[in-house]
């Protein structure tokens, strides 16, 4: 059975050679005239700066890091069971950290050679802009679909064969590898969003709404900075977001299968299932095409088409092989060899996988319903702008707390059902080491990999929102034909619906994968806190769970405001940049003569915009990204395990419907100010259309920086907790409050 993991060798090979074909079919097209390469150069190379920059910051902090593991994996009882040294401990970090980056880096790459070709074909039809710019997201999407496979499946091969690690130190890796993942996610996420909305609210505020000048005017000194933002913090900041919730999801799952006496076979049944999803959204993309003069309802149709193929193919091929691989896994319970408790349950374990497909499928159609133009709450929310800015506002805040709704209870009713078809009200059985609290909390995280197996697809329909978005800034800037402008625009509307959803996905699997780490991190304190004879108990159990636990209840308080204090971070940082950005363009405007009148030769500073957000972006994300990294620790040390305990549960009620609401509500703005800019109450340049552009920029921060970063703080806070759960168990000790 363990020469199977090979097959996740192959899933990723197959992938990453798919996303190089993509990439060169994209390169094949023509990025149109001089002005449209010099105007895609200037975007590449502010975003080629960008990164270079944040890269340098990440670097310091990795470094660090690293070598705060390498001098704990030595002491024997932090990492594992006591008297067990890990010293792989700090390299998977690494690995973690490295390949996210990387994935987001290509994806990125592929993103701004992608733009102008968009453009370009754009001129020639709505369909083949379309295929150029999904194309481009296809690399995106298999790039980290890809290298997350890659890096589980090598990882287990490496401890498996090579070092002959058993499961007791190979599940501690995979999960450090999560925090590595997790911990560059942040950074590429908070500091690519802090950039992008900071650049768009800048250039809209002082552009739309004081100069009355169209979106993307070359004559607008933030304008390249826009479209340099769409792409580190829409491609490689989503890229890498993403990266970490389908990487996660596969950690969490083994680590609970192993606790449910699965052994090795708990993480080759998601690799597997992983592998398959590659295959069936290979299939997915070409269904993705469309008619010229197409509507947003058939555009979305068309997408929607790739993921439920894609969706179908997976649902088929989950079933032969959670029944092979249940039939086909053994463990040793007393030194006898017995088949596991996985060969009782195959419909239940693969009914885990289905719920959780369903269930993405669920949120996504609740995110278009809340978002798409195709849709009433949009259509009404753009309307309520006939009634000033404050109505549109109002307006989107119902509309994304309402939105709140049916994700979460998707979410709820498919961890209970899961949990239940997985067995998880079985009793235990020790002849054949299944654990049934824990079987429940592994079909839990089959649901996550269930949800994510078709991410592949998923990702490349919203990776191509962000090079649809700056191929219609080019198409502006370089004077394109108005029919252009008009297919791209229809294209970066969809965008922004697809871009909700992708981002739903992220969500609604960091809630599932976020309950198998908390249990995680609750076995292993546990299981710590006994061999370690801190807590004597015979009953094996040594934590006290009770709500009215003083550590639990206050720890569950300070995982609330937590979700808050990041919120005003993030927001705050925006609001900090972009006003940076408004003062700058205002001066330009003042102090250059000739721009605002568009004089023949007259051009607009565009780098020192693109490098006040850079700066920006590198100092405003240190706050939001210690905090995260910090509080399980600092809360463990004076609180001890209960009180993360209570700091995680707190971190997951509140942040999940938090970054839904504000994902739905800053869509919902987005897509109503480009509804009312179609010429719907009173078009472009109307006080409608003035109050839709306020709505939309108090949206910004919330759907692209606030909104996602949110499963971040979630998984990070969760990894960072478990990887150091030893440590703030010696420190409470040493303290000995509780």
């Amino acid at each position: 059975m363990d020469a199977l993991f090979w097959l996740g060798i192959v899933g990723a090979v197959i992938a990453i050679g798919f996303a190089f074909i993509q990439q060169r079919r994209v390169l094949k097209n023509s990025e149109g005239n001089d002005k449209m390469k010099e105007i895609a150069k200037a975007i590449r190379e502010g975003a080629n700066a960008y990164l270079k920059r944040q890269y340098r910051l990440v670097i310091i902090f990795f470094a660090v890091m690293t070598a705060i593991l390498a001098a704990l994996a030595y002491i024997p009882w932090i990492f594992g069971a006591p008297g067990l040294v890990n010293e792989f401990i700090p390299f998977a970090f690494l690995t973690g950290g490295f390949f996210t980056g990387l994935a987001g880096f290509i994806g990125m790459k592929a993103a701004t050679k992608a733009n102008a070709r968009t453009a370009y074909a754009a001129q020639q039809g709505l369909n083949r802009g379309l295929r150029v710019a999904f194309s481009s997201g296809t690399v995106m999407g298999f790039v980290v679909a890809g290298f997350g496979l890659l890096d589980i499946a090598a990882w287990y091969l490496i401890l498996h064969y090579v070092f002959e690690r058993g499961p007791e130190v190979i599940a501690p890796v995979m999960l450090t590898f999560g925090m590595g993942v997790a911990s560059m996610s942040m950074f590429a996420r908070v500091g690519g969003g802090i950039f992008t909305k900071a650049a768009d609210v800048g250039a809209d505020l002082v552009g739309k709404v004081e100069e009355n000048i169209p979106e993307d005017d070359p004559r607008n000194p933030a304008v390249i900075a826009d479209n340099v933002g769409d792409n580190v913090g829409d491609v490689a900041g989503m890229g890498a977001d993403l990266y970490e919730s389908y990487a996660n999801a596969l950690v969490a799952t083994f680590a609970i299968g192993v606790a449910a006496g699965y052994g090795s076979s708990g993480l080759l049944l998601p690799i597997l299932i992983a592998s398959v999803g590659i295959i069936a959204s290979i299939v997915g993309t070409f269904c993705v095409q469309t008619k010229e003069n197409a509507t947003q309802e058939s555009l979305l149709r068309s997408l929607h088409r790739g993921t439920y193929v894609a969706g179908a193919i997976s649902a088929i091929t989950a079933l032969p092989l959670t029944w092979f691989v249940a039939n086909n896994t053994y463990v040793y319970v007393d030194g006898v060899r017995v088949l596991s408790g996985m060969a009782q349950n195959v419909w239940g374990i693969y009914g885990s996988v289905l719920i959780g497909l369903v269930a993405g499928f669920i949120i996504a159609h609740s995110t278009e319903v809340f978002t798409s133009v195709s849709h009433k709450h949009t259509k009404e929310l753009a309307k309520s702008s006939e009634r000033g800015t404050a109505m549109i506002i109002i307006g989107g805040i119902a509309l994304g707390m309402k939105s709140s709704a049916i994700p979460i209870l998707t979410v709820g009713i498919s961890i209970i059902i899961s949990f239940i078809f997985s067995g998880g009200l079985r009793p235990d059985d020790p002849t054949i080491g299944f654990v049934a609290f824990n079987a429940g909390l592994y079909g839990i995280g089959l649901a996550a990999v269930g949800m994510l197996a078709t991410l592949s697809v998923t990702l490349a329909a919203d990776a191509y929102g962000p090079v649809a978005d700056n191929a219609g800034g080019i198409a502006q800037m370089a004077g394109l034909p108005d029919e252009v402008r008009e297919r791209t625009d229809a294209l970066d509307s969809l965008g922004n619906t697809t871009a909700a959803i992708g981002k739903g996905f992220a969500i609604g699997s960091t809630a599932f994968t976020a309950v198998a780490l908390l249990v995680s991190y609750v076995n292993i304190a546990n299981d710590q806190l006994i061999a370690g004879g801190v807590v004597p108990n015979d009953a094996g159990w040594a934590l006290n769970l009770q709500l009215t636990n003083p550590p639990m209840l206050v720890g569950l308080f300070l995982g609330a405001v937590m979700c808050f204090v990041f919120a005003a971070f993030t927001i705050g940082a925006v609001g900090n940049a972009a006003g940076s950005i408004v003062e700058e363009v205002r001066r330009q405007f003042k102090e250059i003569v000739g721009l605002r009148e568009g004089k023949e030769g007259v051009k607009p500073d565009y780098a020192a915009c693109v490098d006040i957000c850079t700066k920006s972006a590198q100092k405003e994300m240190l706050r939001p990204a210690l905090l995260v990294i910090l509080a399980p620790i600092v809360i463990g040390a004076f609180l001890g395990p209960e009180g993360v305990i209570g700091l995680l549960s707190g971190v997951i009620v509140t942040g999940f419907p938090m970054a839904v609401f504000m994902l739905s509500a800053g869509g919902a703005w987005d897509n109503a100010k480009k509804y009312i800019e179609k010429g719907r109450f009173g078009g472009k340049g109307s006080d409608s259309h003035k109050a839709a552009v306020i709505g939309d920029t108090i949206g910004d921060p919330l759907k692209d920086t606030t909104g996602p970063s949110y499963n971040l703080l979630i998984t990070l806070s969760s990894t960072v907790a478990i990887v150091f759960v030893g440590v703030t168990i010696a420190i409470s000790q040493l303290f000995g409050l509780w």
